[in-house]
């Protein structure tokens, strides 16, 4: 039945988009039909001394893809999309598994009539900053948690805008678990005529109720639970926000509280006895939770500065308080740390704490004049018994040297609770000091040589690394690379904990992209260490890779 439901609504979407073509044609200025198309492909390559083992990719399967063709439609005020999803063998959703599939991955109508909005299908959206409810999608890290379901927005007199959705979390190539539904009022209030001040506040609220198989499946897990680590159940879920951004002259600040009533969520760190006596990790909490965020930024000729102070206590918000990992989220949490580019800076990456983090970050950036700029950031994250998770210094200069020379040139300093992040109980948190340096040389306006170096210097974890590359730009078409990635470490304690780091690994990457009009194809050898891989604050693991890596990105 599930099938010839989507044979029938691919049905309609081709009738739609042939009419609406075949009207075009008539009128050029009637529609556009635009779209894209992304698609991924990994051929391994067995690599048992860096791990690069034991996976159906490498085992016998040796080759894994994903695709993703968006076709679109839009019309005067209306707005017509389909995506269709192919994964084969692939490892995206799981880095150690494999998993194939394909078929309608999205599809959308938006109708707009008059002062109301119209939106079907599955539905991308946020309330505020995304604390209480934020429907998005992050491809690398194998997020797609749009809404299927219904949305109404109705724009009110004065700038302001009334919201109103429900549905079901996108599951794949359809939807999975509870109920979810929601609300959100957001508008703009600027000062009497002269004045130099504005707001635009905002307020939500999101409710999710349990099905009857979810709820069945709480019981029978709870029900072997000590009576001492008892948890009550709940069939409904309320999450309500208030929001607003005010700006003064220059001056901009974005406030959101946030709280969550009792709700069933998973905490992977807490320990739980069972009624047999015996004790495991994740147990079931049914606490309330709640989240307080800032963010002020304020700019004056060369120089600008931006604060961000967040305060979270048991906001895992779950659409199924089964889901690992990234999956079935409801929210997001705004990152408090700065999102570094480098291999190595970013080589510990700290992970949003739903549970407890208390965090503060803050940048200054300063043009000193046309040819250096300054950027200094800090960020400190505990949680909230006052442990130490997350400490980094950052510094960087940019220079422009005679039209030619482009360097920047920076240092980190991180102190990092592996512990946390990275579930190694008893290991002492990781202290960094990483230098690096990104030099471009402009030959003529289209050919460039870039070469980067970072070292990465710490006695903990798997010791110190450094990382050298050279990229070559031949525009508008080239861009070649060459990179390698090697552990210096002769720590005896750390090889022994570590034993494919006494091999002494290149970790090599080499290849290029072409780029023809809208068309982006490249192609690269990597052999890659494992590692965290984080995008927004939201992180996974990425065991280690050896092999080929292609893709194509291309927009029409």
């Amino acid at each position: 039945m599930q099938n010839k439901n989507k044979s029938f609504l691919l049905l309609c979407f081709t009738i739609i988009l042939t009419y609406n073509l075949t009207q075009a044609q008539e009128d050029t200025k009637q529609g556009k039909f635009y779209g894209s198309l992304q698609t991924n492909g990994n051929f391994f390559f067995r690599d048992s001394a860096i791990g690069a083992s034991n996976t159906p990719q490498y085992d016998n399967k040796k080759f894994g893809a994903e695709s993703w063709l968006n076709l679109n439609y839009t019309q005067k005020d209306l707005d017509v999309g389909i995506r269709f999803d192919l994964f084969n063998n692939s490892n995206i959703v799981n880095p150690t598994g494999s998993f194939t599939g394909q078929g309608i991955g999205a599809w959308w109508i938006r109708k707009r009539i008059n002062k109301l909005e119209v939106s079907g299908g599955y539905i991308y959206d946020q309330i505020g900053s995304g604390i209480i409810y934020r429907a998005y999608e992050d491809r690398p890290l194998a997020i797609d948690n749009a809404l299927y379901g219904i949305r109404l927005a109705y724009d009110l007199k004065d700038d302001w805008k009334v919201k109103a959705f429900a549905g079901k979390v996108k599951s794949f190539f359809g939807s999975s678990g509870p109920l979810l539904k929601g609300a959100s009022i957001s508008g703009f209030i600027a000062g009497k005529e002269g004045s130099n001040w504005t707001l635009a506040p905002g307020a939500g609220i999101v409710n999710q109720t349990y099905d009857d198989e979810t709820i069945q499946k709480m019981v029978a897990t709870v029900s072997n639970y000590k009576e001492s680590d008892g948890v009550k159940l709940y069939h409904n879920t309320v999450a309500t926000s208030l929001y607003n951004t005010l700006t003064y002259k220059n001056i901009s600040l974005y406030t959101e509280g946030a709280y969550k009533l009792h709700d069933v969520y998973r905490d992977p760190l807490a320990l739980v006895t069972l009624s047999n006596g015996t004790t495991t990790l994740g147990k079931f909490r049914d606490n309330p939770g709640s989240v307080i965020y800032g963010a002020l930024t304020w700019s004056a000729n060369k120089l600008g500065v931006s604060l961000e102070y967040k305060r979270t206590e048991n906001f895992r918000y779950r659409i199924d308080p089964f889901a690992q990992g990234n999956f079935g989220a409801i929210n997001f949490l705004p990152p408090m740390t700065r999102p570094n580019t480098y291999r190595l800076t970013a080589f510990y990456s700290a992970v949003t704490q739903e549970l407890s983090e208390q965090a503060f970050q803050g940048e200054i950036t300063y043009k000193v004049n046309k040819n250096l700029g300054l950027i200094f950031n800090t960020s400190h994250i505990d949680n909230l018994d006052g442990d130490l998770l997350y400490r980094e210094y950052y510094a960087e200069a940019q220079i422009k040297l005679k039209k030619k020379w482009f360097i920047n040139a920076g240092i980190q300093r991180q102190v990092y609770n592996i512990d946390i992040y990275l579930t190694k109980p008893g290991e002492e948190n990781v202290q960094t000091i990483t230098p690096f340096t990104d030099i471009l040389y402009k030959f003529t306006p289209k050919k460039t040589i870039r070469f980067e170096c970072q070292y990465l210097n710490t006695k903990q974890d798997r010791g110190s690394w450094v990382q050298a590359l050279i990229e070559v730009g031949l525009a508008p078409h080239w861009i070649l690379t060459v990179s390698d990635m090697y552990n210096l470490t002769e720590d005896e304690e750390i090889l022994n904990k570590h034993p494919e780091l006494r091999e002494k690994t290149h970790y090599f990457t080499a290849g290029g992209v072409y780029t023809i009009k809208s068309t982006r194809v490249s192609l690269n050898y990597v052999k890659q260490v494992a590692g965290i891989v984080c995008s927004g604050g939201v992180c996974r693991f990425e065991p280690a890779f050896s092999g080929v890596r292609m893709s194509v990105l291309s927009n029409f």
